[in-house]
């Protein structure tokens, strides 16, 4: 039981000096700042869409009302089989600008990786030389466009991340969501700037076309259902490590829809963490366990002191299963939340902030959860039973 207190405790403190690090790589983060709006570059958007008639309206205008020139981009919709309005959504836009193509116009029969193909599809009918992803739930701010054709400029990226922001309403579910994402984004915001790992998100990411087929495109990761951001920026990292960038910038905050229930939650994070063992930047492999195994010690050893809680001796101090929980958990939290305010300030969401102590005992079970299922489950996506 000492080897297991001893371990347990270890853990925490080497979680919580990580995440120290990480706020510290976080605060040294330039802001972007330009004196010149560079206006050289042309741009696609592309929007995989599958039933997205209840956002692609509000997604699709936010971007037609980009300052940047309207000659200079376009917004290429790729249906994937929907059975709702989207695509007469898409196609009643009065836009000369918009391409709406048809996955099933290129694609036959069933197979994985949906989302990676009609970006494939995308790029391989426009010309542009920046390809920027997002999703058709977001809603993108009026000069995105523009910041990240500067920073393609000013920078020599290849490969650019940019932050994302769950909007949340004041339902538990949301609120959840925003607080969780918003501590990931903050962990990749610190770790790409500092060229220590690959992470980012298919919502708000861009990189050059030329780099897209310098690197084969999904080639080699196609047959996996998600990854289309992560696991292509690791390829674009292999190509281009010292040009795979991230965009800190409020401007380019880009706001995506919290889902909506309980269940479409665990879906969701559950899809994320199916991708853990296929991530070839092997860099990301000890956080994830260093994370996952603090969350399963803070789980079951509670159970385990219902049972069992010995005393012992250790430091010249006496231990048992609950001051070794406390001080675990006092750690776990304690460095999350002073890690969480610079990237709470950064997002204007310090209420965020606020919620995150309430947030701690839901967050323990679901990355425990989640992680399993991820590893040893099946999933849901897009209305589809993903292996």
């Amino acid at each position: 039981m000492l080897v297991l207190y001893i371990t347990a405790l270890l853990i925490a403190l080497l979680y919580a000096a990580l995440l120290l690090y990480y706020r510290r790589l976080y605060v040294n983060v330039p802001t972007f700042t330009t004196q010149k709006n560079h206006q050289n570059k042309t741009v696609a958007v592309i929007i995989p869409a599958r039933n997205e008639a209840r956002h692609i309206k509000k997604c699709i205008s936010s971007i037609i009302a980009q300052s940047y020139p309207a000659h200079l981009f376009e917004i290429i919709v790729v249906d994937d089989h929907s059975d709702d309005e989207t695509p007469s959504i898409v196609t009643n836009l009065q836009a000369t600008n918009i391409k709406l193509l048809y996955l099933k116009d290129f694609v036959q029969g069933a197979f994985n990786a949906y989302k990676k193909k009609a970006i494939e599809v995308a790029i391989a009918n426009t010309k542009a030389d920046i390809i920027i992803t997002t999703d058709a739930d977001c809603i993108l701010p009026p000069h995105w466009l523009q910041h990240y054709v500067n920073f393609f400029n000013e920078t020599n990226a290849v490969f650019v991340a940019a932050p994302v922001f769950i909007h949340y309403q004041h339902r538990f579910i949301e609120v959840f969501q925003s607080v969780d994402f918003m501590s990931l984004q903050g962990i990749t915001t610190a770790v790409v700037n500092a060229n220590q790992m690959t992470m980012c998100n298919g919502a708000n990411m861009a990189y050059t076309r030329k780099g897209f087929y310098e690197v084969n495109g999904f080639n080699g990761i196609d047959t996996i259902a998600s990854g289309d951001d992560m696991l292509l920026m690791h390829k674009f990292f292999k190509h281009y490590p010292q040009q795979v960038k991230f965009l800190q910038l409020p401007a380019v905050i880009v706001n995506t829809a919290a889902v909506q229930t309980i269940q479409q939650f665990f879906q969701q994070r559950i899809r994320w963490a199916s991708k853990a063992d296929k991530y070839d930047d092997k860099r990301i492999l000890p956080v994830l366990l260093l994370v996952y195994f603090l969350n399963v010690l803070l789980l079951f050893i509670p159970l385990i002191i219902i049972f069992y809680n010995p005393t012992v001796e250790w430091l010249g101090l006496r231990w048992n299963g609950v001051t070794i929980w406390c001080s675990m958990f006092a750690l776990k939290f304690l460095a999350e939340w002073y890690f969480m305010y610079p990237v709470a300030k950064f997002f204007n969401a310090m209420q965020l902030w606020w919620y995150f102590p309430l947030m701690q005992p839901f967050h323990i079970v679901y990355t425990v959860v989640a992680g399993w299922l991820g590893k040893w489950s099946t999933y849901q996506w897009k209305e589809r039973k993903v292996q």
